[in-house]
């Protein structure tokens, strides 16, 4: 029998290959190979096999969420999808594939496992004042008792596209861990299970383009998003089965604050801008 054929850590498009891709996360034999480092919440590394082919993802059961104070309890699995399927609306495809399913333990989110490129650099520290080209500064950070530095961001488009789907889905983790840089160029997020809340919530580290103007692409992106999102059409009707209306209808008017200012968000004052730990 051959070997079952790996798809590449890709999102998905309209291509024959990332749409098998997505069946494969839905249809295929989940098997628990072991445990994603020490998050508070239960994240599985699984392998995927359907119909000879195989793939890496992860498995993030409901069973094994943490109650959070700000957030409905056993919803963040449905958070992480609808993030996908903004994402998928946006056509920047941002977030890797991303399913629910029922598990090895129960209902939860599966989403293609993507290798990071060790050698890529979005973020650092320096002691200039300025972030150098190139790079666009999030804020000082403490690095020792008496010493501090620049915490930089680096300045892409696809860093930046994700900066507004950020802002779109109110995420209050963008850590430096949820970057993804991939081996070709593609830059993916992930952990988007702390997002969609009625409250202004986001936390990120990606604050260097706060109070600019929206690049032209961002804002073609955002006028068919609030297309999309017009009662009764289908992404509506998708989000509705994973978040309740009044987030919904919170979606509709982030987009639609985002489309009237022109410009980044800034950090509201009444929450923590930066999530802890950042990285």
């Amino acid at each position: 029998m051959p070997a079952p054929e790996r798809i590449p850590p890709r999102s998905m498009s309209s291509s024959p290959e990332t749409l098998s891709a997505a069946e494969l996360l839905a249809h295929g034999e989940l098997t628990v190979r072991g445990r994603v480092g020490e998050a508070s919440n239960a994240v599985l590394y699984c392998s995927v096999v359907h119909e000879g082919r195989e793939a890496a993802c992860v498995y993030k059961p409901v069973a094994g969420e943490q109650p959070l104070w700000d957030f409905p309890d056993g919803t963040l699995a449905q958070r992480e999808v609808a993030a996908y399927e903004i994402s998928e609306a946006t056509g920047w495809g941002l977030i890797p594939p991303t399913v629910l399913r029922e598990g090895p333990y129960g209902e939860g989110m599966v989403q293609l496992w993507i290798e990071a490129d060790p050698e890529a650099r979005l973020l650092a520290l320096t002691e200039d004042e300025e972030a150098g080209e190139g790079w666009k500064a999030v804020g000082p950070a403490q690095i020792a008792e008496d010493r501090t530095a620049l915490l930089v961001h680096a300045d892409t488009p696809e860093l930046r596209r994700l900066a507004v789907l950020d802002a779109v889905i109110n995420n209050g983790d963008r850590k430096g861990g949820h970057l993804l840089p991939a081996p070709d160029g593609r830059l993916y997020g992930i952990d988007h299970g702390v997002t969609f809340h009625v409250e202004d919530k986001l936390r990120t580290l990606l604050w260097g383009w706060a109070g600019e103007e929206l690049p032209a692409e961002s804002v073609a992106v955002l006028d068919d998003l609030d297309r999309a999102l017009t009662p009764g059409a289908p992404l509506v009707a998708r989000l509705a089965e994973l978040l309740t209306g009044a987030e919904v209808a919170a979606v509709r008017a982030r987009v639609a604050a985002l489309r009237a200012s022109g410009r980044h968000p800034e950090p509201s004052g009444l929450w923590p801008p930066i999530p802890w730990p950042p990285v």
